[in-house]
């Protein structure tokens, strides 16, 4: 980000454009090309890292000094206007629509007023790479980052200028940011958390270590500099003019391979691989930018790219907390893999339209006069013509709007979201059922665990067998457990034709239910609908769990007859992972499928398996949760995902309907063969009348 002292480089602010437009793309329309577009804020960290040593690099040479003071008020002038319209304008936007868009807004406008965002996200257990509800201001995490850099860098520069040698003082920046990538890679082999490592200023310090390490391999400071920019864009500062003409060639494969970067599928799965990589490639295209002559530089300064990198800032600053609102407003709902396109691409108007008037009305005089020369201009403003004092009167308005805004979004805030109010009750459901008393007056035992204690198996049918037969009509022993008052042959009219099965519901004591949150929500309903039912729920699960722990309750005899599994909401199913678990349920039991429903990109495959598994595979029936809930949407909670109670009732009808279709199969196929064979035995004996 450069001052008013600063001189100008060629392409860097056509380089801003770029940075900005991978991120924006990124996040308003996630199912586009641009899989890894987080390595954008990467880009702006060489940027910034480059800039700020270089113009620290620049005073020094010409005073003698860096002054601290001046340069730190210097950054406030150029952060925070705009990072103060954002806020509290989005914030006063976010309490007029209310619900789970405000939860933990209080420490989000906290983190924004500090740069502390990134590590009060950290211990708030926030999450960047999630499809979930994403916080108002997720994306000023960067921000903050920059800010402790900003604080601290000046202070250890002095340090490193001690080295005498240039090479020397590139060595240990290129040690630190070695070691920032390596600190990152520890921290997620110990056990922390993606989201630890991607906000750490520590853990993410990579990208500003190259961007110092360039500007000091660029630096000629022992020759005094005067001016600014020539007209190649570059400085004196920048090296000799003799730099190899393959430069911009290579500066343009950079580019390229950035772009690449930028679309490589799942990239934050290899952190810090992806934005080192990036934060590599970026030093490249700089240091070709700059160069005397570049023709990249001239290339990147054109006018489009420059109109939006001078904007750059106020363009990250709103693009997110837009999409979100405007999400939310439109879907009721907001998922960052599942934005409508309609919607991303009015975020993407509103969010040039508010950046170019932020950086008109707010930034540039705020930073040309400085805040008490901003504040004297709007007073005379309010002394001047009618439409100057309208115009100043606005401006006071809104600011006194967002500021009363703000104060009563963060007191609405609500302490935890819908979606977690809802899963919090089931666990209390099931708390409750644990804690009630068994029928011979012993607490009954754990509802949910995801290991159980032991308790007695439920008796078994016999293992189907060669020598097993059954006459028509007669249920085949051991295929199905048998359902409960069901006779294993169905009672017959006086002329000897059967008669439709009673059927009767699987009771609780026989059904085991794994599960992950989405179950966990409707534990309430289910335990009402099937009391006494084994129920084993967690947040996050996925199906690759499921065979692990349907192994630990069949090893400890507390499997039952009936298991329910439903794991289809947090990830893609294979048929592996299915027949893992339908090998470890075993052929005495029946298994229910429960497929899925939310707003996620996996959710048809996922479905799409477990109806042909099912199909495919005996003593196996689909619970269709998708097709029941889909009219329904009002019934759950904000994500669109977890259930509230009414939608928790709907979910146990549903897995009850699939539960007792499978019990009841084998009578309503012993029925349909015995009307066969009754058929044909009255023909046979017509025929037999007839002769």
């Amino acid at each position: 980000m450069i001052t008013p002292t600063a001189p100008r480089y060629a392409g860097l602010d056509g380089l801003r454009a770029v940075a900005v437009l991978i991120v924006v793309l990124y996040h308003l329309f996630p199912a586009w090309f641009l899989r890894s577009g987080f390595v954008g804020v990467d880009v702006f960290f060489v940027i910034s890292g480059f800039l700020i040593t270089s113009l620290l690099l620049r005073e020094r040479a010409a005073t003698g000094r860096i002054a601290l003071a001046a340069f730190w008020k210097r950054r406030a002038r150029r952060l925070l206007p705009a990072l103060a319209a954002v806020v509290t304008v989005c914030a006063s936007l976010a309490w007029l629509i209310g619900g789970d868009v405000l939860v933990g807004l209080g420490r989000q406008v906290l983190g924004a007023a500090t740069f502390s965002y990134n590590w009060l996200a950290i211990a708030g257990g926030s999450t960047y790479f999630s499809a979930g509800e994403p916080e108002l201001f997720r994306n000023l995490w960067s921000l903050a980052v920059e800010e402790q850099f900003y604080l601290v860098w000046p202070l250890m520069l002095p340090v490193l200028m001690l080295a005498r040698r240039r090479w020397m003082r590139v060595g240990a920046v290129l040690v630190l940011a070695a070691g920032s990538a390596t600190w990152a890679v520890g921290a997620l082999a110990s056990g922390a958390t993606l989201t630890r490592a991607y906000y750490g200023t520590d853990t993410h310090a990579f990208g500003l270590l190259l961007g110092v390490a360039l500007a000091f391999a660029l630096d000629r400071s022992s020759s005094r500099m005067a001016g600014s920019a020539t007209a190649g864009g570059a400085t004196p500062t920048t090296g000799r003019a003799g730099i190899a003409v393959g430069m911009p060639l290579v500066g343009g494969a950079a580019l390229i391979g950035l772009l690449v970067v930028s679309s490589w599928p799942d990239g934050a799965s290899v952190y810090p691989a992806v934005p080192l990589i990036a934060s590599a490639l970026t030093a490249v295209v700089i240091a070709s930018a700059v160069s005397p002559g570049s023709p990249l530089g001239r290339a990147l300064d054109v006018a489009p790219l420059r109109w939006v990198g001078e904007r750059s800032y106020g363009i990250y600053l709103w693009h997110w907390p837009v999409v979100v609102l405007l999400t939310i407003a439109a879907t009721g709902t907001i998922v960052d893999t599942a934005i409508p396109l309609a919607v991303g691409v009015t975020a993407l108007v509103v969010t040039l339209g508010a950046s170019a008037v932020s950086y008109r009305v707010l930034e540039q005089p705020v930073r040309r006069l400085g805040a008490r020369g901003a504040v004297r201009a709007l007073g005379l403003r309010l002394r001047a013509t009618p439409v100057r004092r309208f115009g100043a009167i606005t401006v006071v308005a809104a600011g006194a709007l967002g500021a009363v805004g703000t104060a009563a979004a963060v007191a609405a805030a609500p302490p935890v979201s819908s979606s977690e109010a809802v899963v919090q009750a089931g666990l209390e459901a099931l708390a409750e059922a644990s804690a009630a008393p068994a029928p011979n007056g012993t607490p009954a035992p754990p509802a949910a665990s995801p290991t159980p204690p032991a308790a007695s198996p439920t008796p078994r049918a016999p293992e189907p067998s060669a020598s097993t037969s059954a006459a028509p009509g007669e249920a085949v022993p051991g295929a199905l457990p048998p359902a409960p008052g069901v006779a294993a042959r169905p009672p017959r009219a006086d002329d000897g034709r059967p008669l439709p099965p009673v059927h009767t519901p699987v009771p609780g004591d026989r059904i085991t239910a794994v599960g992950d949150s989405v179950m966990l929500a409707s534990a309430g309903g289910l335990l009402d609908e099937r009391p006494g039912m084994q129920i084993d729920a967690a947040v996050s699960r996925s199906m690759w769990q499921g065979g692990e722990i349907v192994q630990t309750l069949a090893a400890q005899g507390a499997l039952r007859d009936y298991v329910v599994i439903g794991l289809g909401t947090n990830g893609p199913v294979d048929d592996e992972e299915l027949q893992t678990l339908y090998d470890a349920v075993g052929p005495e039991r029946c298994l229910v499928l429960v497929n899925a429903f939310a707003p996620r990109d996996w959710i048809d495959g996922v479905n799409t398996e477990l109806t042909s598994f099912a199909a495919t595979h005996p003593r196996v029936a689909v619970a269709d949760w998708s097709r029941a809930i889909a009219p329904k949407v009002d019934l759950l909670a904000g994500d669109q995902i977890h259930p509230g109670p009414t939608g928790g009732a709907v979910y146990a009808d549903t897995v009850a309907g699939a539960l007792d279709a499978l019990a009841n199969r084998p009578a309503d196929v012993g029925y349909r063969a015995g009307m066969v064979h009754w058929a044909l035995a009255q023909a046979e004996g017509r025929a037999l009348d007839a002769r």
